[in-house]
């Protein structure tokens, strides 16, 4: 582990912040410890980078209050919540709105990092997926406004003459430009060209 590895740690109590803080470090974890929600908020923006680990109970905005705020501005860092014995149905709540796990207290060592390593494993799975989508949306983009027409038809699953015939070309024409799309897109297959087009967005008439 190194110490690219962030984690926002909200409780308002502070003999969780400093126990729970310390554990983290010696663990190799960079630590960034928030008193409360609203703090937290206003110190981070779209570009922020790690996990949060959220207390569930704070009395200026619990954690599903700081959860609410982060999907609302679109911030998609994983959440995991700290909840009380007998809080399962807050804990239920959480997850319904993307927290990927909950813990209570008192935790152990190894529950907790466990909890975390899951959680950065998500977000390094989530920039394999946005890599791909960019390298598709570049590879789509170098096919001319025509191609893309002729590869909208393939992705949903037209035949060349129902493509000619939406597009008022020939059927010959399609094919020229199917070609050119595998081509361009350097693929051997139609179901490798539909994966692209797919991971980039591509609009189609569904």
């Amino acid at each position: 582990m190194t110490n690219t590895k962030v984690v926002h740690l909200v409780d308002d109590e502070e003999s969780i912040r400093k126990s729970v803080g310390f554990m983290l470090r010696t663990a190799g974890y960079a630590v960034k410890a928030w008193s409360n929600g609203t703090g937290f908020l206003k110190g981070i923006d779209a570009d922020v980078s790690g996990c949060a680990l959220l207390d569930i109970r704070m009395p200026d905005m619990d954690g599903l209050e700081v959860q609410a705020m982060l999907n609302e501005r679109g911030i998609r860092m994983p959440v995991i919540i700290i909840t009380g014995h007998g809080e399962t149905a807050l804990a239920v709540r959480a997850m319904k709105a993307g927290a990927i796990d909950f813990i209570e207290k008192p935790f152990d060592r190894e529950e907790l990092l466990g909890s975390l390593e899951r959680a950065f494993d998500r977000i390094a799975d989530q920039r394999k997926v946005s890599a791909h989508a960019d390298a598709a949306k570049i590879r789509i983009n170098a096919l001319s406004e025509r191609e893309q027409d002729v590869l909208r038809g393939m992705a949903d699953g037209l035949p060349n003459k129902t493509i000619a015939h939406r597009l008022n070309i020939s059927p010959r024409t399609v094919e020229v430009h199917r070609a050119h799309v595998m081509a361009k897109l350097d693929v051997t297959n139609f179901a490798d060209a539909l994966r692209l087009a797919f991971a980039a967005g591509l609009r189609t008439s569904d």
